[in-house]
C-alpha cells in the first residue's frame, strides 16, 4: 500500500489519570506467588512494566477517544466540518452496538456527511484505520480523515487480579492470564489530510502487512479476561515481524540504520527487546512507553509518535517507522517522512 499525497496533519494522545503500580499488583498476588513457589514481584521482573493507567470509574472508550480527537483538531486548527471520515479502532467498546465511532462523531460535532465506523484488528487497528483513511484521501474522496482510539483496562485488570489472587488459582491459570495484568489505558488520535490541502503535514508513505492467521489461538481476549501463550506469541510474532520489515525495507528503500524513530507497539520489556533485535533497531531510536503505560493496545503506536513529538525527538525530514504485531497474527510496518 503506497501513497503519493497523504499527510499526517496532527497526532495527539491522552494519558488516563490514575497510575497503578505493578508493585501494588504484585503485592496483591503475594499469597499466590508464595503458594506456587514463585518469587515476589514476578510480574514486574518478567515484563519490565512498572505501571499502567486507569481512567476514572465510568469513563467510556468513546470519552477517551473524544478527548484525543478534540485535541488533534484543536492542535491543527482544522474545521471539524471538513473531516470526511471518522474511524474508531478501539479494542474496548462502550456497547456491542452502536459503534464507538458514532458516539465520538456526535461528541465532536462532525457533519452529517462525515462517514463514521469502527475497525477492529486487535493491536493493529489504528494502523489499519490509517490505511483506510489514506486510501480515501488518495482517491480524492475526502480532504481529511480522523482516526481515534481509546483503551480502558480497569475492568479486565481488576477481574483478572481477583481470579489470580484467589486460592483456586493454579500454575496453568496464572501462566495463561498473567499477561493481561500488563494492559493499560489511554487514548490517541491522528488527523490525516490530502497534501493538496495540508502541504505542511508529514508524508504518510504507506504500509506493508503480512498475515500468519494459523496462529490465531495464541492470544484471545474477552471483556473480563485474556488467555495468552506468551512464549509462542513472541516467537511467532517476532518471526512475522522480521519478514514484514524485510518487505517494508524493499518497498520504501529504507534500512534500519536510515530510520530516525521506530514507533513500536510495546507489550513488555522482553517483547520490545526481541522485536528490536529482529529489526536491527537500536532502542535509543524507539521511544519507550511500556514501563509506565504497559500495553495500550492499538493506541500504543500513535501514543509513541505523539509523545516523541512532544519530547521534541522528531525533526523535519526524519524517517519514522510505525510498526506493530496484532493477535491473530498480523503484522504491519508503516513509513512516515516527517
Amino acid at each position: 500500500m503506497r501513497f503519493q499525497g497523504v499527510n499526517i496533519v496532527g497526532v495527539s494522545h491522552v494519558d488516563a489519570p490514575h497510575r497503578i503500580s505493578t508493585e501494588e499488583i504484585d503485592n496483591t498476588m503475594a499469597s499466590t506467588y508464595a503458594r506456587l513457589g514463585l518469587p515476589a514481584r514476578l510480574l514486574e521482573n518478567l515484563t519490565g512494566v512498572r505501571a499502567r493507567r486507569f481512567w476514572d470509574p465510568g469513563t467510556q472508550p468513546s470519552d477517551g477517544a473524544t478527548m484525543a480527537g478534540r485535541r488533534a483538531l484543536e492542535q491543527t486548527g482544522v474545521d471539524p466540518a471538513r473531516v470526511g471520515v471518522l474511524i474508531n479502532t478501539s479494542v474496548c467498546r462502550d456497547w456491542v452496538e452502536p459503534s464507538v465511532a458514532c458516539f465520538v462523531h456526535n461528541n465532536l460535532g462532525l457533519s452529517e456527511t462525515c462517514l463514521n465506523f469502527d475497525i477492529g484488528n486487535a493491536c493493529l487497528g489504528f494502523l489499519d484505520g490509517m490505511g483506510v483513511v489514506g486510501n480515501m484521501i488518495e482517491r480524492g474522496q475526502i480532504d481529511y480523515g480522523l482516526v481515534v482510539d481509546a483503551e480502558s483496562s480497569r475492568y479486565v485488570v481488576e477481574q483478572t487480579l481477583a481470579r489470580l489472587s484467589h486460592e483456586s488459582c493454579d500454575e496453568t491459570m496464572l501462566k495463561q492470564q498473567l499477561a493481561t495484568l500488563t494492559v493499560g489505558s489511554g487514548a490517541a488520535a491522528m488527523l490525516l489530510g490530502s497534501a493538496r490541502v495540508a502541504p505542511e503535514g508529514h508524508r504518510f508513505l504507506g504500509s506493508v502487512s503480512l498475515a500468519q492467521t494459523q496462529h490465531n489461538q495464541l492470544c484471545r481476549g474477552q471483556v473480563d479476561f485474556g488467555l495468552t501463550d506468551t512464549r509462542s506469541l513472541m516467537a511467532h510474532g517476532v518471526a512475522v515481524a522480521s519478514r514484514t520489515w524485510a518487505r517494508a525495507q524493499e518497498a520504501f528503500g529504507w534500512t534500519s540504520e536510515m530510520v530516525d524513530l521506530f514507533a513500536l507497539h510495546q507489550v513488555s520489556e522482553m517483547h520490545t527487546q526481541g522485536l528490536a533485535r529482529t529489526l536491527g533497531v537500536n532502542l535509543d531510536k524507539a521511544h519507550l512507553i511500556y514501563p509506565e503505560l504497559g500495553n495500550v493496545g492499538p493506541a500504543s503506536v500513535p501514543m509513541v509518535l505523539s509523545k516523541a513529538q512532544e519530547a521534541e525527538k522528531l525533526s523535519p525530514g526524519d524517517r519514522v517507522v510505525l510498526a506493530g504485531i496484532g493477535s491473530g497474527l498480523n503484522c504491519t510496518a508503516g513509513a512516515v517522512l516527517w
